[in-house]
């Protein structure tokens, strides 16, 4: 049914990139290419056929093979073959006889999103057009099927002109979007112009009420935000998201303040220009320095801080070292002032090294193992290059998610003032149980489509090899234990799993730091506040006495390896068992210097980070291995009676939380350790 209304209110403008459009225009504009629509998308169960190849000729996999390297062919963007140029941020020439589509990642408005979660029934497109051609604009359902809605001829081509159209959002139950192609005439001399394109809703639709007053004093007509930034010792991206911050004048029109917190030695105050853009941003930053409290401390600050200013409508918690993309903070608020309900509004997070690759649209929690995994069941690291959203017909479905990353998140004042601050835990945890508990509370989380940072993915990355194994082992379970009051005896497994597995590594500081984490929360919740402030460092000093934390940055330093790494053979899922059953055993039953390396002279191989899994580690006495990001190496030597007795010692742990678990989860869920006033002395005594 239509919407009438006499006012409509802008909520997505289309954007292009304008900085390293070489490496991120895949999720702006594409070239069109003929949609190629398997047969799964029309029968479901299609899907859960297993692939048999047995039943594939040699002919028809060529046949594969073809469709899939015309598809990338044609799918190209780049240099003398792209049809369009950029011509600024929200402007796209499209070239004679070119043809391009906006169904992408940044530019598809994600109506069924906006079905779901507001009373938005329909929405309208208005753009400013130059030249000759024609717009198509399209509607997709939740099963990624698509059809044009209406066209638009352009016949203009001395003078700009607007065009609109509405589209309503019917069939969008499951998912959806609406977006528009454009193609350039076929005379030699036509192109085709389209700047300001942008998405409007009913503006009486809003839910949001303005909190607080405008500078002037006068009652706020509109809703606004303050942004969260926490920095520990990475001056030069935090100064560059600030400067970032600073010329998204559009945003700023909507932004009170920025807290930026620094909890380090390395000052972000004492970069070039920093001073340049302080003064720029002016009463928009807050700069504040305090001691180093981690993530969970540097954001929580900032919402704090929000809530006693009372001003703004939103915090938006945002990595320092993120790459923004303001129109995307901008939506999420634009979304927010929509919903039905209070309702946390996140990014998704974009790879920093690969630029078109999205980690994850949304995760949920596994609550009988409290582990994450991606929603619907859709794969990690997806490729918006090599598989369009046009072309990708799973990704137009809604995906429901538990929570959000805290690399971009939007989070209600009103939510911060209902349920509390981030858990005071340091790092890793805190945002998965800010959105837990709030669900609990009847808020949902939402990670919208259009919305997102670039941000170092986690390839480089093993919590295991540092100091943070700690506060993964910890912070998972006290998140368990605040939001299931009763066990599960996937718990117990996990905990005991988790030790064999960084210990058949041989990292046997990591099998330590899971220990601490354990043995710390049954002391309760009170001293998991009280040492917050200073547990990092005891954690380094325990980690620190391990050989496998003695890295360096140059492979000289070590002897020379007897021998490389044969590397991991592929085994099938019984075979793998088979062969972890037997490692494990073989581990846990050594005795004395029978297969251990701790007397070695030098290491007996060399693992390099992508293949230290424990496979790599059968039947060697040491190994010398570097770490996930390739900045160092560590020689890690077996030691089988450290590795049983810790791992007797790791058994009796999990054993006596199991035990004691519905007496520390009504402890924990009692202790309110996420209040305002918990943190206000932190705050003090840092």
């Amino acid at each position: 049914m239509s919407q009438t209304t006499n006012s409509w209110e802008t909520v997505n403008r289309v954007v292009y990139p304008v900085r390293d459009a070489s490496l991120t225009a895949p999720l702006y504009v594409i070239k069109w290419t003929r949609p190629l629509i398997s047969e799964a998308v029309f029968n479901t169960s299609e899907r859960r056929a297993t692939l048999d190849f047995s039943h594939i000729n040699s002919a028809q996999f060529e046949r594969l093979v073809r469709q899939g390297a015309a598809k990338a062919a044609a799918m190209n963007v780049s240099g003398s073959d792209a049809p369009f140029t950029i011509d600024s941020r929200d402007a796209l020439t499209v070239l004679s006889r070119g043809h391009v589509s906006l169904c992408t990642f940044f530019n598809a408005f994600p109506a069924g999103y906006w079905r779901r979660w507001t009373k938005v029934r329909e929405v309208r497109f208005e753009a400013r057009v130059k030249g000759t051609g024609t717009l198509t604009l399209f509607r997709s359902t939740g099963r990624g099927l698509f059809t044009p809605v209406t066209s638009l001829e352009i016949n203009a081509p001395n003078r700009a002109r607007t065009v609109s159209a509405q589209v309503p959002l019917v069939n969008m139950m499951d998912g959806g979007y609406v977006w528009f192609d454009a193609s350039a005439g076929q005379g030699a001399d036509d192109a085709l112009t389209v700047s300001q394109a942008h998405w409007q809703v009913p503006s009486e639709l809003s839910t949001a009420t303005p909190r607080g007053t405008s500078a002037d004093g006068d009652a706020k007509q509109r809703t606004s935000l303050s942004v969260a930034i926490t920095t520990f010792n990475r001056p030069t991206y935090c100064r560059d998201q600030l400067r970032a911050l600073s010329e998204a004048t559009e945003l700023r029109e909507r932004l009170d303040t920025i807290y930026c917190t620094d909890q380090g030695t390395d000052l972000v105050s004492s970069q070039p220009d920093f001073e340049a853009i302080a003064k720029d941003l002016g009463d928009q930053l807050r700069y504040i320095r305090q001691r180093n409290l981690g993530g969970s401390g540097g954001f929580s600050r900032g919402m704090y801080e929000t809530v006693k200013a009372g001003r703004s409508d939103y915090t938006l918690v945002l990595d320092d070292d993120a790459i923004s993309e303001p129109e995307a903070i901008l939506r999420a608020m634009q979304f927010a002032d929509y919903t039905t309900r209070p309702t946390i509004v996140g990014g998704g997070m974009l790879h920093l090294d690969n630029r078109t690759i999205l980690y994850s649209q949304g995760e949920r929690m596994n609550m009988n193992s409290m582990w994450m995994r991606p929603s619907q069941g859709l794969k990690y690291n997806h490729d918006f290059a090599a598989e369009p959203l046009r072309d990708s017909p799973e990704r137009h479905r809604r995906i429901d998610e538990d929570f959000n990353g805290w690399w971009m998140c939007l989070i209600p004042t009103a939510i911060i003032e209902e349920i509390g601050l981030s858990l005071p835990i340091f790092i890793k945890f805190d945002d998965m149980e800010y959105s837990l508990r709030a669900k609990e509370h009847g808020y949902p989380t939402v990670g919208l489509p259009g919305v997102a940072v670039w941000h170092q993915a986690w390839h480089d990355k093993d919590p295991a090899r540092t100091w943070e194994e700690y506060f993964f082992q910890r912070n998972r379970w006290i998140c368990a234990l605040l939001h299931c009051p009763h066990p599960t005896k996937r718990f117990l497994f996990e905990m005991m799993y988790g030790d064999l597995n960084v210990g058949m590594r041989l990292v046997y500081s990591a099998l330590e730091l899971r220990h601490m984490g354990l043995r710390d929360i049954l002391r309760g919740p009170e001293e998991i506040v009280a040492s917050m402030p200073t547990k990092l460092a005891e954690v380094r000093t325990v980690r620190g006495a391990f050989d496998d934390a003695q890295s360096s940055d140059s492979l000289d330093d070590f002897p020379e390896p007897a021998s490389d790494v044969p590397g991991i053979a592929a085994r099938s899922k019984l075979s793998l068992t088979a062969r972890g059953v037997a490692d494990a055993v073989s581990a846990l039953t050594a005795h004395g210097r029978r297969g251990s390396g701790v007397d070695d002279e030098r290491p007996a191989t060399t693992i390099p980070a992508t293949e230290e899994l424990w496979e790599s580690f059968h039947g060697v006495s040491s190994a010398l291995v570097t770490s996930p990001d390739g900045s160092s190496a560590a020689w890690l030597k077996r030691d089988s009676d450290r590795f049983r007795a810790m791992m007797k010692e790791g058994g009796t742990l999990a054993h006596h939380v199991y035990r004691e678990w519905e007496r520390l989860s009504a402890e924990y869920r009692a202790a309110d350790m996420a209040s305002m006033e918990t943190w206000e002395k932190l705050f003090k005594e840092s």
